[in-house]
């Protein structure tokens, strides 16, 4: 493939590049780049699962080799349950990602605690705690963990140990939302004081939830699960933030933009004939006008993002209940 066509793979739907030169070059140099995404096991797959899962994709077709790492450790250090239940909610996710298009014979799955346990891991954060302040740790906290009185050590642990996965594995890119961007800039301020070479940065917008308050959130009931099924998403999808004319954390918009044009090249919204009758797009950027003018409805919005996104979501039903899950 030609390097102009992997750039346009690498970069679509992308927040930002870090650094995008970097970039280039790791593409110049490396045939088949490696590249990880990290999932702590503690909850539902949701659509915001799935907007790094289509990066993921988007990855593989430019020859990058992927791993997704399945965290459990991190999972047990945010209280999510035993080692035995998080473990278990490993294997599902697992089956949700393969369900959602990755293509699992390129992709390395890898559960945390089988790595994060070495004793040269172990010696890698002990020289990345002696090379860091608590005040630059404390920055790489989750939003949760720094808005916390008297957070736990545990908070500090977890960003270091994302680190240190970076250089376990062997990477030269790190994927995830922005929310991971303190992280990974701690990785490329950090690394090259113990003498590895820092990632590339790849960072994707994340999606609200459908209550339109800060992300889409297996803790929170404000996502639409891979596995729901059709009537639950039109129901969820009814229920959610959609203000007339407003386009700012709008995540009904949002579905339309990351997911249904991302799979569909042409668009209907239907309208009763009273009302001027269907509507037919062919870009987001038209869609977003006219509905911030008015002349979409959100209810029509809705019942029609409730269609796309429950046909996109049929084959990982489909994949799931082969596998034993989800049985109707």
């Amino acid at each position: 493939m030609r390097l102009e066509r992997k750039v346009v793979l690498v970069k679509k739907d992308l927040f930002e590049i870090v650094t995008e030169t970097e970039l280039y070059d790791l593409l110049n140099e490396i045939a088949h780049p490696r590249v990880y995404v990290g999932y702590e096991p503690s909850g539902k797959i949701h659509l915001g699962h799935l907007l790094t899962i289509n990066k993921l994709r988007d990855l593989q077709k430019a020859g990058f080799q992927v791993t997704v790492l399945l965290a459990d450790l991190h999972a047990n250090l945010n209280k999510k349950g035993t080692l035995k239940e998080i473990q278990a909610t490993a294997d599902y996710n697992k089956d949700c990602f393969i369900g959602m298009g990755i293509d699992s014979k390129n992709t390395d799955f890898i559960l945390g605690s089988e790595m994060q346990l070495d004793r040269d891991y172990f010696l890698n954060i002990q020289r990345l705690a002696l090379n860091t302040t608590l005040q630059r740790a404390r920055r790489s906290m989750d939003f949760v963990g720094r808005e916390e009185a008297n957070p736990t050590v545990s908070r500090v642990l977890y960003p270091l140990m994302q680190v240190i996965d970076i250089v376990t594995l062997n990477l030269d890119v790190a994927v995830g939302g922005i929310d991971q961007r303190k992280i990974h800039m701690l990785a490329r301020d950090k690394l090259t004081t113990l003498g590895y070479k820092p990632p590339v940065c790849l960072h994707l917008p994340l999606i609200h939830g459908l209550d339109g308050d800060d992300k889409m959130s297996s803790s929170k009931d404000n996502f639409i699960s891979v596995d729901n099924t059709s009537k639950e998403i039109t129901n969820k999808i009814r229920k959610a933030y959609c203000p007339i004319n407003k386009i700012e954390n709008n995540p009904v918009l949002e579905l339309y933009q990351f997911h249904i044009f991302r799979n569909f090249s042409n668009i209907k919204i239907k309208r009763p004939s009273k009302f001027g009758g269907d509507l037919e797009y062919r870009n987001y950027s038209q869609l977003e006008i006219d509905f911030s003018k008015g002349e979409i409805h959100p209810e029509d919005l809705k019942n029609s993002a409730s269609e796309y996104i429950s046909k996109i979501l049929s084959p990982v039903n489909d994949y799931l209940i082969k596998k034993g899950y989800n049985e109707q």
